[in-house]
């Protein structure tokens, strides 16, 4: 899931939520959409998959949903990589 698409799309978000920046204070969708430069409902999409996968915790604030890395699930996703499942 992390793979599809092929152009990495969701490897590479979650590459620029490791960034110190956006890593504290996280990204929202409208963020996303202007990074990749497609419409919203994409950029959302995309969010709300890694979301439902554990990869991302959406918080709520004033300006609108962030999303920041889930940095414990990540840690256990790659070791299971590592593991080679």
């Amino acid at each position: 899931m992390l793979r599809n698409p092929a152009d990495g799309t969701r490897l590479r978000i979650l590459a620029w939520l490791a960034e110190p920046d956006p890593a504290g204070r996280g990204l929202t969708a409208d963020d996303i959409a202007a990074r990749l430069g497609v419409p919203h409902p994409v950029a959302l999409t995309h969010l709300r998959l890694l979301t439902a996968l554990g990869l991302l915790h959406p918080t709520g604030q004033d300006d609108g949903l962030h999303y920041r890395r889930d940095e414990m699930r990540l840690a256990e996703v790659t070791q299971l990589f590592e593991k080679g499942w």
